[in-house]
């Protein structure tokens, strides 16, 4: 039976910063309405809770002072070498997928010269010129959209190897009198993906990419303060959460099917889903939807796993790390079997949305 190349995942790893800032530090805080009317800060617990209820976060983390997101994916990068027990000399791709570039505290100006994936090569030592490094900025699916380039990649006979890493740290780039910064988070995670030659279908079977730029590309832009007390040339994540909320729950669930039809598999052969972790309520809605798509009214218990309660929304990192903690057992009641059918998706600024099918070795 003839062989042929398949991306498989041989090592994996994150980075969390040690910093976790709970619910209860936001109960000082000043908040405004979009229109610069403050909030009572006698409001601040109900406020606060209401966000747990709807995201499910209790807590996030944030990175410190001295440590940047190329810190963060260089050090998340190193783990999954590390685990895949690859040299770096050998890798082919480095994709960093992120938004933000390195952000320094004190300020939301963007660095993005040299690009991250140049400042992780250099940080990790790599002296091979023939490692191509590069920047991937897709929305919080940029993680999910360079795994699916590096598969193009190695199932080509491009590369053999590749390094993809997802690394953001949206807490300085958050209006912290804005009551969504309080779901963001910093954080990053990364995998190594490796070709492996067999007749059987194992790895990435299939994925599918939409874009839907003409009604929704500013549904998550870049916008001044609510604090008219702000200087307005300084700029920060702002979201249409409601809107976001609809669009996402509409549309990941046709993305994921589509993904599935691509591989000529079903929604009942699907062991875990692995989505973004933006928010608790609206990802638990996109699981219902999905399941009602294939006619389907049980849900299995456990099939979407979930950190956002103590890890916040970390854009690009969340996919990565969520499976990286997976992977490696630290999980409660969570784990992968040979053979599982694992489906990935994301959806983020843009707007983007991506899914991947894979078959876990």
């Amino acid at each position: 039976m003839r062989k042929r190349r398949f991306s498989v995942f041989t090592g994996s790893g994150s980075a969390l910063p040690t910093r976790r800032i709970e619910n209860r530090e936001f109960a000082e805080r000043r908040f405004f309405l979009d229109y610069g009317r403050p909030l009572d800060p006698v409001d601040n617990p109900r406020i606060v809770q209401k966000l747990q209820d709807i995201t499910g976060i209790t807590e996030r983390r944030y990175a410190a002072d001295d440590v940047l997101a190329s810190d963060l994916g260089a050090a998340a990068a190193a783990r999954a070498l590390d685990d895949a027990g690859t040299d770096p000399e050998t890798l082919d791709y480095i994709v960093v997928a992120h938004n933000f570039g390195d952000v320094r505290p004190c300020h939301a100006r963007l660095d993005l010269v040299p690009t991250l994936a140049a400042r992780i090569k250099e940080k990790l030592r790599i002296r091979n010129p023939w490692c191509v490094a590069y920047d991937l900025p897709f929305g919080c699916p940029g993680w999910l959209q360079g795994v699916i380039q590096a598969d193009y990649f190695l199932r080509s006979g491009d590369a053999d190897r590749a390094l993809v890493i997802g690394a953001e740290t949206l807490s300085r780039v958050s209006d912290p009198h804005d009551r969504d910064g309080m779901i963001y988070a910093d954080g990053a995670g990364a995998a190594v993906l490796e070709v492996l030659e067999v007749p059987t279908p194992v790895g990435i079977l299939g994925h599918a990419t939409r874009s839907d730029t003409f009604e929704h590309a500013r549904l998550l832009a870049m916008g001044p303060s609510y604090d008219p007390a702000c200087a307005p040339d300084r700029l920060f994540l702002k979201m249409h959460g409601r809107k976001v909320y609809e669009y996402a729950v509409q549309h990941v669930p046709e993305v994921v099917r589509e993904s599935l039809r691509r591989t000529d598999l079903g929604l009942t052969d699907v062991a875990k889903i692995l989505l973004h972790q933006a928010n608790e309520k609206m990802d638990r809605s996109i699981l219902h939807r999905l399941f009602r798509l294939y006619g389907l009214d049980e849900i299995p218990t456990g099939i979407m796993p979930m950190t956002i309660s103590w890890l916040g929304n970390s854009s690009v990192a969340t996919l990565p790390t969520l499976f990286d903690v997976i992977r490696r057992g630290s999980m409660e009641g969570q784990a992968l079997a040979p053979d599982d059918i694992v489906v990935f998706a994301s959806v983020g600024a843009g707007m983007n949305i991506n899914s991947l099918v894979y078959r876990h070795p």
